[in-house]
């Protein structure tokens, strides 16, 4: 019996003798299969490989950033939130490794894991069971849960505090449960947002996107945008990391409220004269 990894999307799946007949999250519109087929991994496989290692980086104080190098899957980026006595994971990605847990232990560990949406649950119950976390996600995208566990709770709801400052905020958009994470005494008490790719940093970092499949090009239609833009306008937060480790360090709030007005504007025709 083996934990099956999908190699286009790294999405681990339920045990099982031979490899699903396909995946759940490449098969729908906001992903895709490979040009070249579904292709199935383990995590076992990837260890052993030797290829693959975790990058643990310091962003700022209280924040570390983790990636997979060589890329693996979607390549996403997540973060080590350390608040007082609380260390959060935010995002997961695929690969871990017992380099990659002694690092984290040596930082202290994680207390829980928070999921922006479905593309980044990756090897989520691994961490979960590795550093004896919960895993907090939205009930808006149980539907899309791959390997099921104890460890998993499904909330509820607009907002969720973790602790005090440190906020899981559903906005939508991308999924039906994407959500963001406000973290109100990061950059000095300015707040960061860590978006996932709900909200998406530009290549200039002078401007954000949102978008319901990147891979695909389909964008959100305005009203979603519109909303999205009004729940954000409400957190507090002057920089903003996105799931590639691209970030807005100053005026991060502006950024998002200018990029949705350009945005909706495009989508309703008022921005180019063509």
């Amino acid at each position: 019996m083996k934990n099956f990894i999908c190699e286009t999307c790294g999405v681990q799946y339920e045990s099982s003798i031979e490899a699903p007949k396909q995946c759940l999250i490449c098969e729908e519109e906001r992903q895709f299969v490979s040009f070249k087929g579904q292709v199935w991994t383990t995590l076992e496989k990837l260890i052993e490989m030797g290829t693959y290692s975790n990058i643990i980086k310091p962003q700022e104080e209280g924040l570390h950033s983790i990636k997979t190098n060589p890329s693996f899957g979607i390549g996403q980026t997540a973060y080590l939130v350390q608040d007082k006595n609380y260390i959060l994971l935010w995002d997961c990605i695929t690969f871990i490794d017992q380099s990659t847990i002694s690092h984290i232990n040596k930082l202290g560990g994680i207390d829980a894991i928070a999921l922006s949406h479905p593309h980044y649950y990756s090897s989520q119950v691994e961490w979960a069971e590795t550093f004896d976390a919960p895993i907090y996600i939205h009930e808006d995208d149980k539907e899309w849960v791959t390997r099921t566990s104890e460890k998993i709770i499904f909330w509820s709801g607009e907002s969720l505090e973790l602790k005090e400052g440190l906020i899981l905020q559903r906005i939508g958009g991308h999924y039906k449960g994407g959500t963001v994470l406000e973290w109100k005494n990061g950059s000095s008490q300015n707040g960061i947002l860590l978006s996932g790719d709900i909200v998406r940093v530009a290549a200039d970092r002078k401007w954000v996107s949102f978008m319901y499949s990147y891979p695909n090009f389909i964008p959100l239609p305005s009203v979603t945008v519109e909303r999205i833009a009004d729940r954000v306008n409400d957190f507090t937060f002057n920089r903003l990391y996105d799931a590639f480790n691209l970030i807005i360090r100053e005026d991060a709030d502006l950024v998002v409220q200018r990029s949705a007005k350009r945005y909706i504007e495009a989508l309703n025709g008022t921005l180019f004269n063509t």
